[in-house]
């Protein structure tokens, strides 16, 4: 647990600036993507201030597109909420591997702290823990500032959209786009080259022979569940 006196201006102003260096290519990058989201939550129906809480409140950049490109086509809320909490579940594990240095933290803390975890700051926070010389406040600053950027992004595309034609641009794309480029960070190995090409089958036909938007999710567990016992049995073969 750290224990440094955080009152210090001295210190406090290394932890602000070495916490916004490592920050500021997320911020970059979540500044198009917000403005995107935004303007696609507009177009969507959604006032500027409903996306401001919805940013605040859920603060997770694909469950938000998720969530606004379901409610464009007109999907259940059930299956909005559904959707979203397994998009989501990856949370867990992620706060379960920073867990590991935060240890001792009170909880008020990890309420906080938590609340602004992402896939960018975990992975910017999990590599600086891991060279040594961080902290919990620097990783904090990492969490917030990311999260005030995404905040202003998302309502500075909210307003914007109003004046955005329909499909304009290409915004429209967006979403797809932003997971395609995910996949293909992913795709570091036979295993999850396979996994993907499993998720993409098992959608396809889900939405085929199934009705309803379940074949998201449905698609999503089973291609996982498949991928985690092919890279077991891959493991006890080595």
């Amino acid at each position: 647990m750290d224990q440094r006196d955080t009152s210090n201006p001295s210190l406090r102003s290394d932890i602000l600036r070495q916490g916004a260096a490592a920050a500021w290519p997320i911020c970059l990058g979540y500044f198009p993507i917000g403005l995107a989201l935004g303007v696609l939550a507009r177009q969507a129906g959604l006032h500027w201030w409903a996306v401001a809480l919805m940013s605040i409140m859920v603060f997770a950049g694909s469950a938000q597109f998720i969530c606004v490109a379901m409610l464009a086509a007109g999907a259940s809320v059930p299956s909005i909420i559904f959707t979203t909490l397994v998009v989501n579940l990856r949370h867990t594990l992620m706060s379960s591997a920073l867990a590991v240095y935060l240890a001792g933290v009170n909880q008020k803390f990890l309420a906080v702290f938590s609340y602004g975890i992402t896939d960018e700051s975990f992975a910017v926070n999990m590599t600086q823990f891991k060279k040594g010389h961080w902290d919990r406040w620097r990783a904090l600053v990492v969490n917030h500032l990311a999260n005030s950027v995404w905040i202003l992004a998302t309502v500075a595309g909210t307003l914007v959209g109003q004046f955005v034609p329909q499909g304009a641009f290409g915004i429209d794309y967006a979403l797809t786009g932003m997971f395609i480029c995910l996949l293909v960070f992913q795709l570091q190995g036979r295993i999850y080259l396979l996994t993907g090409l499993l998720a993409a089958v098992f959608s396809v036909v889900w939405y085929l022979l199934i009705p309803g938007d379940s074949y998201i999710v449905g698609a999503s567990v089973c291609a996982a569940t498949l991928g985690y016992l092919l890279k077991r049995r891959y493991r006890r073969k080595k």
